[in-house]
Protein backbone atom coordinates (compact mmCIF):
# COMPACT_ATOMS: atom_id res chain seq x y z
CA UNK A 1 0.00 0.00 0.00
CA UNK A 2 1.34 3.49 -0.82
CA UNK A 3 2.47 5.62 2.10
CA UNK A 4 0.18 8.55 3.02
CA UNK A 5 2.42 11.15 1.42
CA UNK A 6 2.49 9.12 -1.81
CA UNK A 7 -1.30 9.19 -1.83
CA UNK A 8 -1.18 12.94 -1.26
CA UNK A 9 1.02 13.35 -4.33
CA UNK A 10 -1.36 11.27 -6.44
CA UNK A 11 -4.24 13.46 -5.26
CA UNK A 12 -2.29 16.64 -6.05
CA UNK A 13 -1.44 15.35 -9.52
CA UNK A 14 -5.14 14.66 -10.14
CA UNK A 15 -6.02 18.22 -9.08
CA UNK A 16 -3.36 19.68 -11.38
CA UNK A 17 -4.60 17.50 -14.25
CA UNK A 18 -8.16 18.68 -13.67
CA UNK A 19 -7.09 22.34 -13.63
CA UNK A 20 -5.13 21.94 -16.86
CA UNK A 21 -7.91 20.07 -18.62
CA UNK A 22 -10.53 22.65 -17.64
CA UNK A 23 -8.32 25.51 -18.81
CA UNK A 24 -7.31 23.78 -22.05
CA UNK A 25 -10.93 22.90 -22.84
CA UNK A 26 -11.98 26.52 -22.44
CA UNK A 27 -9.13 27.78 -24.61
CA UNK A 28 -9.35 25.16 -27.34
CA UNK A 29 -13.12 25.67 -27.63
CA UNK A 30 -12.43 29.33 -28.39
CA UNK A 31 -9.67 28.41 -30.83
CA UNK A 32 -11.78 25.94 -32.80
CA UNK A 33 -14.62 28.49 -32.90
CA UNK A 34 -12.35 30.67 -35.04
CA UNK A 35 -12.10 27.97 -37.71
CA UNK A 36 -12.51 24.19 -37.76
CA UNK A 37 -9.32 23.94 -39.82
CA UNK A 38 -7.42 24.58 -36.58
CA UNK A 39 -8.43 21.13 -35.26
CA UNK A 40 -4.94 19.55 -35.73
CA UNK A 41 -3.42 22.32 -33.60
CA UNK A 42 -6.14 21.87 -31.00
CA UNK A 43 -5.39 18.15 -30.88
CA UNK A 44 -1.68 18.78 -30.24
CA UNK A 45 -2.45 21.33 -27.55
CA UNK A 46 -4.60 18.69 -25.87
CA UNK A 47 -1.83 16.10 -26.13
CA UNK A 48 0.68 18.59 -24.71
CA UNK A 49 -1.31 19.13 -21.48
CA UNK A 50 -2.17 15.45 -20.94
CA UNK A 51 -0.21 13.18 -18.60
CA UNK A 52 3.22 13.63 -17.07
CA UNK A 53 4.68 13.45 -13.57
CA UNK A 54 3.60 17.03 -12.68
CA UNK A 55 6.82 17.53 -10.73
CA UNK A 56 7.02 21.25 -11.46
CA UNK A 57 3.51 21.88 -10.20
CA UNK A 58 4.26 19.81 -7.10
CA UNK A 59 7.40 21.82 -6.30
CA UNK A 60 5.44 25.07 -6.69
CA UNK A 61 2.66 23.77 -4.44
CA UNK A 62 5.09 22.67 -1.73
CA UNK A 63 7.01 25.93 -1.97
CA UNK A 64 3.73 27.55 -0.94
CA UNK A 65 3.01 25.03 1.83
CA UNK A 66 6.61 25.15 3.13
CA UNK A 67 6.07 28.86 3.78
CA UNK A 68 3.19 27.97 6.10
CA UNK A 69 0.25 28.62 3.79
CA UNK A 70 -2.79 26.28 3.77
CA UNK A 71 -4.05 24.22 0.85
CA UNK A 72 -5.61 26.37 -1.88
CA UNK A 73 -7.38 25.56 -5.13
CA UNK A 74 -6.22 28.91 -6.54
CA UNK A 75 -2.62 27.98 -5.75
CA UNK A 76 -3.08 24.61 -7.48
CA UNK A 77 -4.12 26.49 -10.62
CA UNK A 78 -1.06 28.75 -10.31
CA UNK A 79 1.12 25.66 -9.88
CA UNK A 80 -0.49 24.05 -12.94
CA UNK A 81 0.87 26.96 -14.98
CA UNK A 82 4.36 25.53 -14.37
CA UNK A 83 3.29 22.48 -16.38
CA UNK A 84 2.32 24.68 -19.33
CA UNK A 85 5.82 26.18 -19.29
CA UNK A 86 7.15 22.62 -19.42
CA UNK A 87 4.74 21.64 -22.20
CA UNK A 88 5.91 24.63 -24.27
CA UNK A 89 9.55 23.75 -23.65
CA UNK A 90 8.95 20.14 -24.72
CA UNK A 91 7.32 21.13 -28.02
CA UNK A 92 10.11 23.59 -28.80
CA UNK A 93 12.84 21.18 -27.64
CA UNK A 94 11.58 18.35 -29.85
CA UNK A 95 11.39 20.77 -32.77
CA UNK A 96 14.94 22.04 -32.23
CA UNK A 97 16.35 18.53 -31.72
CA UNK A 98 14.21 16.99 -34.46
CA UNK A 99 13.10 14.29 -32.00
CA UNK A 100 10.40 12.15 -33.56
CA UNK A 101 8.88 10.66 -30.38
CA UNK A 102 7.82 11.95 -26.99
CA UNK A 103 6.06 9.83 -24.34
CA UNK A 104 5.70 7.07 -26.91
CA UNK A 105 3.72 9.14 -29.44
CA UNK A 106 4.86 11.29 -32.38
CA UNK A 107 6.27 14.67 -31.39
CA UNK A 108 4.11 17.68 -32.25
CA UNK A 109 6.03 18.66 -35.38
CA UNK A 110 5.73 15.09 -36.69
CA UNK A 111 2.04 14.68 -35.83
CA UNK A 112 1.17 18.05 -37.37
CA UNK A 113 2.42 16.93 -40.78
CA UNK A 114 -0.95 15.21 -41.14
CA UNK A 115 -2.60 18.65 -41.40
CA UNK A 116 -1.17 18.97 -44.94
CA UNK A 117 -2.33 17.00 -47.96
CA UNK A 118 0.64 18.21 -49.97
CA UNK A 119 3.55 15.98 -48.90
CA UNK A 120 6.05 18.54 -50.17
CA UNK A 121 4.73 21.04 -47.63
CA UNK A 122 4.06 18.64 -44.77
CA UNK A 123 7.50 18.69 -43.09
CA UNK A 124 8.01 22.46 -43.11
CA UNK A 125 4.34 23.04 -42.34
CA UNK A 126 4.38 20.62 -39.40
CA UNK A 127 7.43 22.36 -37.95
CA UNK A 128 5.86 25.80 -38.35
CA UNK A 129 2.62 24.71 -36.68
CA UNK A 130 4.57 23.09 -33.83
CA UNK A 131 6.46 26.35 -33.25
CA UNK A 132 3.13 28.18 -32.99
CA UNK A 133 1.76 25.48 -30.67
CA UNK A 134 4.73 25.87 -28.32
CA UNK A 135 4.38 29.65 -28.37
CA UNK A 136 0.70 29.41 -27.51
CA UNK A 137 1.41 27.01 -24.63
CA UNK A 138 3.84 29.54 -23.14
CA UNK A 139 1.21 32.24 -23.50
CA UNK A 140 -1.31 29.95 -21.81
CA UNK A 141 1.09 29.53 -18.88
CA UNK A 142 1.08 33.25 -18.14
CA UNK A 143 -2.66 33.45 -18.68
CA UNK A 144 -3.45 30.60 -16.28
CA UNK A 145 -1.04 31.96 -13.69
CA UNK A 146 -2.49 35.48 -13.66
CA UNK A 147 -6.10 34.23 -13.69
CA UNK A 148 -5.60 31.53 -11.02
CA UNK A 149 -7.69 33.37 -8.42
CA UNK A 150 -4.99 34.41 -5.96
CA UNK A 151 -5.05 38.06 -4.84
CA UNK A 152 -3.24 40.51 -7.12
CA UNK A 153 -0.86 41.42 -4.28
CA UNK A 154 0.24 37.77 -4.04
CA UNK A 155 0.78 37.51 -7.79
CA UNK A 156 2.82 40.72 -7.79
CA UNK A 157 5.36 39.07 -5.46
CA UNK A 158 6.15 36.45 -8.12
CA UNK A 159 6.06 38.61 -11.26
CA UNK A 160 9.81 39.21 -11.33
CA UNK A 161 10.55 35.53 -10.71
CA UNK A 162 8.37 34.54 -13.66
CA UNK A 163 10.54 36.74 -15.90
CA UNK A 164 13.72 35.20 -14.47
CA UNK A 165 12.40 31.70 -15.13
CA UNK A 166 11.64 32.50 -18.78
CA UNK A 167 15.01 34.22 -19.29
CA UNK A 168 17.06 31.40 -17.79
CA UNK A 169 15.11 28.65 -19.56
CA UNK A 170 15.71 30.30 -22.94
CA UNK A 171 19.37 30.93 -22.05
CA UNK A 172 19.84 27.24 -21.30
CA UNK A 173 18.17 26.19 -24.53
CA UNK A 174 20.36 28.62 -26.50
CA UNK A 175 23.50 27.33 -24.77
CA UNK A 176 22.60 23.78 -25.75
CA UNK A 177 22.09 24.84 -29.38
CA UNK A 178 25.39 26.72 -29.42
CA UNK A 179 27.29 23.82 -27.83
CA UNK A 180 25.75 20.96 -29.81
CA UNK A 181 28.50 19.31 -31.85
CA UNK A 182 31.26 21.23 -30.03
CA UNK A 183 34.15 19.55 -28.23
CA UNK A 184 32.55 17.81 -25.20
CA UNK A 185 33.19 19.54 -21.88
CA UNK A 186 31.65 18.44 -18.59
CA UNK A 187 31.67 21.93 -17.07
CA UNK A 188 29.83 23.37 -20.05
CA UNK A 189 27.36 20.49 -19.98
CA UNK A 190 26.59 21.02 -16.30
CA UNK A 191 26.09 24.76 -16.85
CA UNK A 192 23.73 24.03 -19.75
CA UNK A 193 21.57 21.59 -17.79
CA UNK A 194 21.44 23.98 -14.82
CA UNK A 195 19.78 26.65 -16.95
CA UNK A 196 17.93 24.49 -19.49
CA UNK A 197 16.37 22.06 -17.01
CA UNK A 198 17.38 22.23 -13.35
CA UNK A 199 16.20 25.72 -12.55
CA UNK A 200 12.76 25.61 -14.17
CA UNK A 201 12.12 22.06 -12.96
CA UNK A 202 12.79 22.56 -9.24
CA UNK A 203 14.26 25.88 -8.11
CA UNK A 204 11.97 28.30 -9.95
CA UNK A 205 8.71 26.49 -9.10
CA UNK A 206 9.75 26.43 -5.42
CA UNK A 207 10.68 30.12 -5.53
CA UNK A 208 7.42 31.08 -7.24
CA UNK A 209 5.34 29.09 -4.76
CA UNK A 210 7.31 30.60 -1.91
CA UNK A 211 7.04 34.15 -3.27
CA UNK A 212 3.28 33.79 -3.67
CA UNK A 213 3.17 32.75 -0.03
CA UNK A 214 5.39 35.62 1.16
CA UNK A 215 8.31 33.35 2.10
CA UNK A 216 11.25 34.99 3.91
CA UNK A 217 14.67 35.27 2.27
CA UNK A 218 16.06 32.49 4.44
CA UNK A 219 13.53 30.02 3.08
CA UNK A 220 14.12 31.14 -0.51
CA UNK A 221 17.85 30.45 -0.02
CA UNK A 222 17.00 26.99 1.30
CA UNK A 223 14.88 26.40 -1.81
CA UNK A 224 17.93 27.20 -3.96
CA UNK A 225 20.26 25.01 -1.91
CA UNK A 226 17.79 22.13 -2.25
CA UNK A 227 16.48 22.84 -5.73
CA UNK A 228 19.62 23.42 -7.81
CA UNK A 229 21.42 20.16 -7.00
CA UNK A 230 18.16 18.22 -7.22
CA UNK A 231 17.31 19.73 -10.60
CA UNK A 232 20.76 18.86 -11.90
CA UNK A 233 20.44 15.30 -10.57
CA UNK A 234 17.08 15.04 -12.36
CA UNK A 235 18.67 15.89 -15.74
CA UNK A 236 21.73 13.69 -15.14
CA UNK A 237 19.35 10.79 -14.57
CA UNK A 238 17.59 11.77 -17.78
CA UNK A 239 20.92 11.62 -19.65
CA UNK A 240 21.53 8.07 -18.43
CA UNK A 241 17.99 7.01 -19.31
CA UNK A 242 18.34 8.66 -22.70
CA UNK A 243 21.14 6.25 -23.66
CA UNK A 244 20.46 3.18 -21.52
CA UNK A 245 16.76 3.38 -20.59
CA UNK A 246 13.94 1.26 -21.97
CA UNK A 247 12.22 3.24 -24.76
CA UNK A 248 8.95 1.54 -23.79
CA UNK A 249 9.20 3.34 -20.45
CA UNK A 250 10.96 6.56 -21.42
CA UNK A 251 8.86 7.09 -24.56
CA UNK A 252 11.98 8.32 -26.42
CA UNK A 253 14.57 6.79 -28.72
CA UNK A 254 17.96 5.84 -27.25
CA UNK A 255 19.52 7.35 -30.37
CA UNK A 256 18.36 10.95 -29.85
CA UNK A 257 21.36 12.23 -27.87
CA UNK A 258 23.80 10.39 -30.14
CA UNK A 259 22.43 11.41 -33.52
CA UNK A 260 21.94 14.95 -32.22
CA UNK A 261 25.49 14.96 -30.75
CA UNK A 262 24.06 16.78 -27.77
CA UNK A 263 26.27 18.24 -25.05
CA UNK A 264 25.25 15.85 -22.27
CA UNK A 265 27.43 15.32 -19.21
CA UNK A 266 27.41 11.59 -19.94
CA UNK A 267 28.97 12.05 -23.37
CA UNK A 268 31.37 14.68 -22.02
CA UNK A 269 32.56 12.30 -19.31
CA UNK A 270 32.93 9.57 -21.93
CA UNK A 271 35.03 11.82 -24.16
CA UNK A 272 37.32 12.96 -21.35
CA UNK A 273 38.24 9.36 -20.45
CA UNK A 274 38.24 7.88 -23.95
CA UNK A 275 41.41 6.65 -25.63
CA UNK A 276 42.60 8.13 -28.92
CA UNK A 277 41.11 5.14 -30.75
CA UNK A 278 37.79 5.48 -28.92
CA UNK A 279 37.60 9.20 -29.72
CA UNK A 280 38.17 8.41 -33.37
CA UNK A 281 35.35 5.88 -33.22
CA UNK A 282 33.07 8.35 -31.45
CA UNK A 283 33.72 11.00 -34.10
CA UNK A 284 32.31 8.64 -36.67
CA UNK A 285 29.22 7.84 -34.59
CA UNK A 286 28.13 11.04 -32.83
CA UNK A 287 25.93 13.22 -34.99
CA UNK A 288 25.59 10.60 -37.74
CA UNK A 289 22.13 10.76 -39.35
CA UNK A 290 20.34 7.43 -39.60
CA UNK A 291 22.55 5.69 -37.03
CA UNK A 292 21.22 2.15 -36.50
CA UNK A 293 21.03 -0.20 -33.51
CA UNK A 294 24.54 -1.50 -34.18
CA UNK A 295 25.86 2.04 -33.90
CA UNK A 296 23.96 2.45 -30.63
CA UNK A 297 25.63 -0.67 -29.24
CA UNK A 298 29.05 0.68 -30.29
CA UNK A 299 28.46 3.98 -28.45
CA UNK A 300 27.13 2.19 -25.37
CA UNK A 301 30.20 -0.05 -25.29
CA UNK A 302 32.58 2.93 -25.39
CA UNK A 303 30.58 4.79 -22.73
CA UNK A 304 30.71 1.76 -20.43
CA UNK A 305 34.43 1.13 -21.04
CA UNK A 306 35.28 4.68 -19.94
CA UNK A 307 33.33 4.31 -16.70
CA UNK A 308 31.22 7.39 -17.53
CA UNK A 309 27.91 5.94 -16.25
CA UNK A 310 29.49 5.32 -12.83
CA UNK A 311 30.84 8.87 -12.66
CA UNK A 312 27.45 10.31 -13.61
CA UNK A 313 25.82 8.14 -10.92
CA UNK A 314 28.31 9.64 -8.46
CA UNK A 315 27.33 13.15 -9.61
CA UNK A 316 23.69 12.26 -8.98
CA UNK A 317 24.46 10.86 -5.52
CA UNK A 318 26.46 13.96 -4.54
CA UNK A 319 23.62 16.24 -5.59
CA UNK A 320 20.96 14.16 -3.85
CA UNK A 321 23.10 14.26 -0.68
CA UNK A 322 23.36 18.05 -0.90
CA UNK A 323 19.58 18.41 -1.36
CA UNK A 324 18.94 15.99 1.51
CA UNK A 325 21.26 17.90 3.84
CA UNK A 326 19.43 21.13 3.07
CA UNK A 327 16.06 19.53 3.70
CA UNK A 328 17.29 18.11 7.02
CA UNK A 329 18.44 21.48 8.37
CA UNK A 330 15.73 23.71 6.84
CA UNK A 331 13.19 23.17 9.64
CA UNK A 332 10.17 23.14 7.30
CA UNK A 333 6.67 22.05 8.30
CA UNK A 334 6.59 18.26 8.62
CA UNK A 335 4.22 17.77 5.69
CA UNK A 336 6.42 19.84 3.37
CA UNK A 337 9.55 17.97 4.46
CA UNK A 338 7.92 14.60 3.74
CA UNK A 339 6.60 15.74 0.37
CA UNK A 340 9.90 17.29 -0.76
CA UNK A 341 11.77 14.16 0.32
CA UNK A 342 9.40 12.01 -1.71
CA UNK A 343 9.69 14.33 -4.71
CA UNK A 344 13.47 14.00 -4.50
CA UNK A 345 13.09 10.23 -4.95
CA UNK A 346 10.58 10.66 -7.76
CA UNK A 347 12.93 13.01 -9.62
CA UNK A 348 16.12 10.96 -9.36
CA UNK A 349 15.27 7.27 -8.79
CA UNK A 350 13.15 6.67 -11.87
CA UNK A 351 13.00 4.64 -15.06
CA UNK A 352 11.09 7.10 -17.23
Amino acid sequence: MPEPEAEDQVALRARVDAALQAFARQETDQLIAIDAELLPVVEQLTVAVTGGKRLRAAFCYWGWRAAGQPDSDALVRAAAAMELVHAAAVVHDDLIDDSSMRHGVPSAHIALRAAFTDRARSSAGGRALAMMTGDLLMSWAGQLFTSCGLPAAYLARARGLWAVMARELIAGECLEILRTGALPDTGNSLQTIRYKTAKYTVEHPLHIGGALAGAPDRLMKDFTAYGLPLGEAFQLRDDLLGLFGDPERTGKSNLDDITGNRPTALLAETWSAATTAERKELRGLLGRPGLDSEGLLQVRAIVRRTGAPHRVEEMISQRVSAATATLTRANLPAGATRALSQLMTSATARQS
